[in-house]
């Protein structure tokens, strides 16, 4: 990501037609705090509460570790459904009727749509800047626009493949070392087994599909001036389209088990699935597959060899911790948050209650990730696997205000490749057309990218 797209996000007619050029005032909603409204710290004495809505399990756990040590200020975990299946409207109504809670996980790509509603504090204000050096500089930009930070990193999901070596081993295969091997090895798993497939592909869930786009080198968006260049049918793009759509219509990926609901955890019990490609934090969910353990490897993701420019690896998923525009105690909440997300006390706490993804930290990946893992045969797989990943990002990639509207018109689209009704390649070509509405149906200024 350049500082150039990352600072002219925000700029002119990219937001400025939603009423977001030049923030003024200090929590009202279409705007952002500036530094004279900055709200002081608590009083000595004072015993401050704070919410944390966020839909990590567990998550009281990891709160009350730092609740033993501060009784000064006591944090509260309120759970709330996944940010695309609930969780984000709730927050976007709290915006709208000015409350809510003090801090609230946001997924990256969602940080510039909680901007443009004006539902975010700039955290610089309040000390980010000097804990900055602590975290990945790479999810630092992520969260970085107009010269101000909106959101606290608390983890991210570098790309690799769990996989099971017996099965692999049955078609004389290993974990496949690119995309083309990729498809070679689905075909001899399922040729070998009909009932069995190298891995599912979720057709109805966009934000593979796109991670799969960034590795490739993909970048759909681009803030150019007063307007968003859109580009979504590039080289790097249609290559990917084109290779899952072989896959898809040879039938050699699971296209009706999505991963991590029940019938695939049953098809992972039952050996029918040999391999998952997936985010860092699917190593904690993956292990909730019944006889498994012991089962998996972990290997890098394959790469695009023959898309020049690609990458090592790609991101699905990251979340941030995201303080709010209603909070009145904004310094305390910036302190619990940097905590959880750089301290190994709060790293260790998140891994073990819930789950999280790779750790934004620079220099702890977390106790339990440094170690071999039963459930993955010993393997020390967070070292050998997802801390190289980790540096293997597309870093050119800029997510939009109106992500969650690509994420859900491409998953709309991606479900008549099923069937023969479309394909991917003219799904991502009409899907173009209307993110360009899409952008201004927001009144913001879009168009194709000659």
């Amino acid at each position: 990501m350049t500082t150039l797209s990352r600072r002219s996000l925000l700029r002119g007619g990219v937001l400025g037609a939603a009423g977001l050029t030049g923030l003024t005032g200090c929590g009202t909603v279409g705007t952002a705090p500036t530094s004279s409204g900055t709200i002081p710290p608590a009083a000595s004495g004072e015993v401050v509460r704070l919410q944390y809505w966020a839909w990590l399990k567990d998550l009281q756990q990891v709160c009350d570790v730092w609740n033993a040590q501060r009784p000064d200020v006591q944090v509260e975990a309120v759970w709330i459904p996944g940010g695309n299946v609930g969780g984000y409207q709730k927050l976007f109504a709290a915006i709208a009727a000015g409350s809510g809670p003090d801090l609230a996980q946001v997924e990256m790509r969602n940080v510039p749509s909680f901007l443009l509603q004006g539902g975010l504090v700039d955290v610089s204000q309040y000390g980010f800047d000097e804990v900055a050096p602590r975290y990945d500089r790479a999810l630092v930009e992520q969260v970085s626009f107009l010269d101000a930070a909106w959101a606290v990193p608390q983890d991210s999901g570098p790309m690799a493949t769990f996989y099971r070596p017996d099965l692999l081993e049955e078609v004389g295969a290993g974990p496949p070392a690119t995309w083309a091997e990729w498809l070679d090895v689905a075909r001899a798993v399922h040729e070998a087994d009909p009932d069995r497939w190298l891995e599912s592909f979720p057709i109805d869930d966009a934000s593979v599909f796109i991670a799969y786009a960034s590795q490739a080198g993909a970048v759909w968006f681009t803030p150019e001036d007063d307007r968003w260049l859109v580009r979504m049918t590039d080289d790097a793009t249609l290559a990917v389209a084109r290779h899952f759509d072989t896959a898809v219509s040879e039938g050699v990926v699971n296209t009706s088990l999505a991963p991590y609901e029940p019938g695939w955890f049953a098809a992972v019990g039952d050996g029918r699935i040999a391999a998952l490609t997936s985010g860092s934090w699917g190593d904690a969910l993956l292990q909730g597959a019944s006889g498994a353990s012991g089962l998996f490897r972990v290997a890098p993701m394959p790469v695009w060899s023959d898309i020049p420019g690609s990458y090592g690896s790609s991101y699905l998923g990251g979340s941030t911790l995201a303080l709010m525009a209603g909070s009145e105690h904004p310094h305390e909440a910036l302190e619990f948050a940097t905590w959880m997300t750089t301290s190994p006390e709060g790293i260790d706490a998140m891994i073990e209650h819930s789950g999280i993804g790779w750790s934004p930290a620079t220099g702890y990946i977390g106790a339990a990730r440094e170690e071999g893992s039963e459930f993955f045969g010993g393997q020390t797989y967070g070292a050998e696997v997802f801390a190289p990943a980790a540096q293997e990002q597309n870093l050119d990639w800029t997510w939009p205000p109106i992500a969650q509207q690509v994420m859900d018109g491409l998953s709309d689209r991606f479900r008549g490749v099923v069937g023969g009704g479309t394909t991917m390649v003219d799904a991502i070509a009409a899907m173009e057309g209307d993110v360009v509405e899409i952008f201004r149906e927001k009144g913001l200024s879009a168009e194709v990218a000659s």
